[in-house]
């Protein structure tokens, strides 16, 4: 199975073809506001138009109102939406696009239990709980990760092309979501990382 990789916290149009070019599979834009990768619609709708076919693009949100999300949705047009707070399924759920539900991995969190009213997602991210709730650059213990998850899993925390591909090898997940390990500084991705990032991936996946 290939790997499939999302390269989250884009904030240049630039960033997001390199990531492209690389072989991303989707790039990520925050809707967070205290994040140092929070994007004005006006900056995500430039991102989005520089993409080409075939990369979709992930909306990011933490614990936003239903009118903020909506208006993503309408000027932006993101191809799925991702929710990295405390929102309840039936919030997640209400918007008429495929989401992506995180959970944030510390010892004594039953992700099962978390996680399984979330049934109608299209795959299950799991992060490492940090306060900025992601994007420092933070791993968790991968032993914690179930063995069969009822959705897709997606792998996130603390990721770089040095631990990636035994990250892979352990866990075998849909996809990994990488941020702060592919960056220059924060909100800045590296083009060079982000090849040598995914070329990790492929190397894992052989």
């Amino acid at each position: 199975m290939r790997t499939r990789v999302k390269i989250c916290g884009i904030t240049r149009p630039d960033d997001a073809v390199a990531a492209a070019e690389a072989g991303a599979d989707a790039i990520g834009l925050v809707f967070y506001p205290p994040s140092p990768r929070f994007l004005s619609v006006e900056r995500a709708r430039d991102i989005g138009g520089a993409l080409p076919p075939f990369v979709q693009t992930v909306a990011l949100f933490v614990n936003a109102d239903a009118a903020q999300v909506a208006q993503v949705i309408g000027r932006v047009h993101p191809s799925m939406l991702q929710f990295h707070g405390e929102e309840t399924p039936q919030f997640c759920s209400q918007f008429g696009l495929p989401y992506i539900k995180a959970c944030r991995v510390s010892p004594g969190v039953d992700l099962l239990e978390y996680l399984q009213p979330f049934s109608a997602a299209r795959g299950w991210l799991l992060d490492a709980h940090v306060e900025e709730y992601g994007g420092v650059g933070a791993s968790f213990d991968w032993s914690l990760v179930p063995a069969k998850l009822e959705r897709p899993l997606v792998l996130s925390g603390g990721l770089t092309r040095d631990n990636i591909a035994a990250a892979v090898q352990r866990v075998r997940p849909w996809a990994v979501d990488v941020s702060s390990g592919v960056e220059s500084a924060k909100g800045i991705k590296d083009a060079a990382r982000m090849a040598a990032f995914i070329a990790e991936v492929r190397n894992a996946d052989a």
